[in-house]
């Protein structure tokens, strides 16, 4: 039984990448303290903050839209470590190991999110959901 968000493996996952993405970054070049330094750890900071303030919120739906927004500031990160790598900041061997370590945050990520639509969505919403981003469903109004 899961007593807090810290215990999730993917938040736990996405904190320890994020201290590792500090690491990395404390030695790119100094001209890009506020440029692609500073965006590559709010994207890393951004990951495992909306899994812990998914946990925190009252609904499902809440919880879910918040880990699509910790998906989407992943896919940012991972943009942005293939640019430091391409600009030389990141070391071939350094950047496979990021590489591995931001795929299975991606995987894990995924998996909470159908696992969750999964246990909440019921078939007639599981479809339309499969074609947008489901959102909490809102108070139906009578047709008449």
């Amino acid at each position: 039984m899961l007593k807090n968000y810290q215990d999730l493996k993917v938040w736990q996952k996405a904190y320890q990448f994020c201290i590792t993405i500090y690491k990395v970054t404390k030695h790119f070049p100094k001209e890009e303290r506020y440029g692609l330094t500073s965006q590559i750890r709010r994207s890393a900071v951004s990951v495992p903050s909306n899994i812990a303030e998914g946990y925190g919120r009252k609904t499902t739906p809440e919880y879910i839209q918040s880990l699509f927004i910790a998906y989407g500031s992943h896919c940012e990160l991972e943009t942005q470590i293939l640019l430091a790598k391409d600009l030389g900041y990141i070391k071939p061997d350094v950047f496979q190991k990021l590489k591995q370590d931001i795929g299975e945050v991606e995987r894990m990520l995924k998996a909470l999110i159908k696992s969750l639509r999964d246990k909440h969505l019921n078939p007639r919403t599981l479809f339309f959901c499969s074609l947008f981003v489901c959102l909490p469903e809102t108070k139906k109004l009578p047709l008449s």
